[in-house]
């Protein structure tokens, strides 16, 4: 959808970014363990290859992490794009109880599926769909950076209902996460070609 944003548009707006300090890794606060978050596709502040994106086939990437601490219930997986220009970070995905024991999702695994399965539940993200939203920067809007930020959440923590957004899954692990990983992708577009010269006409 945004790649028909023209690229003078999209520079325009380059200014205009969420701001990394709303993610949720942020906003939650930083008095938790650190969980280790990778993928076996890209590393940590690398480009994301193609396919995880709209250019491509939009597939959600692969995702491994270690051992969460002691007393973990659940995890809860948010992507979050803070580069966007918009007043918060665009959501991309959110995941919710995703069993402890698990270490991993495969390549393609967030998509919609109602009330959950064996991956957990998928909330929706914020084009208000489940499943995983591709990176779409505009065209001309720089680099943007994707951040994939893993919760390990203990007892006690609130159910946020089926298929839930950011503000109900944040509401109900706040003050229950015990530890958090976070692992950066980026994205941007090339700028397209010169127009050429002012007047020039068309050809169809």
């Amino acid at each position: 959808m945004l790649e028909h944003i023209p690229a003078w548009l999209g520079k325009a707006m380059s200014g205009l970014r969420a701001g990394a300090d709303k993610l949720t890794i942020m906003q939650l606060g930083n008095r938790f363990e650190t969980l280790d978050l990778t993928s076996p596709a890209f590393a940590h502040g690398a480009r994301l290859p193609e396919r995880f994106t709209a250019d491509g086939t939009g597939v959600s990437p692969p995702l491994t992490w270690g051992m969460p601490p002691e007393g973990t219930a659940t995890l809860v997986l948010i992507v979050e794009d803070p580069d966007a220009p918009a007043p918060q970070p665009l959501v991309h995905a959110i995941v919710w109880d995703i069993a402890a024991d698990v270490g991993r999702l495969a390549e393609g695994a967030i998509v919609a599926d109602g009330a959950g399965d064996a991956d957990g539940d998928v909330g929706r993200n914020s084009y208000l769909r489940e499943g995983w939203l591709p990176p779409d920067p505009p065209s001309g809007h720089g680099v943007h950076d994707y951040a994939f930020q893993l919760f390990a959440v203990g007892p006690g923590a609130g159910d946020p209902g089926d298929t839930p957004g950011r503000a109900a899954v944040v509401d109900a692990i706040a003050g229950h996460v015990l530890a958090a990983g976070l692992l950066i992708g980026t994205y941007s577009r090339e700028d397209p070609a010169s127009v050429g010269p002012v007047g020039a006409t068309a050809s169809l």
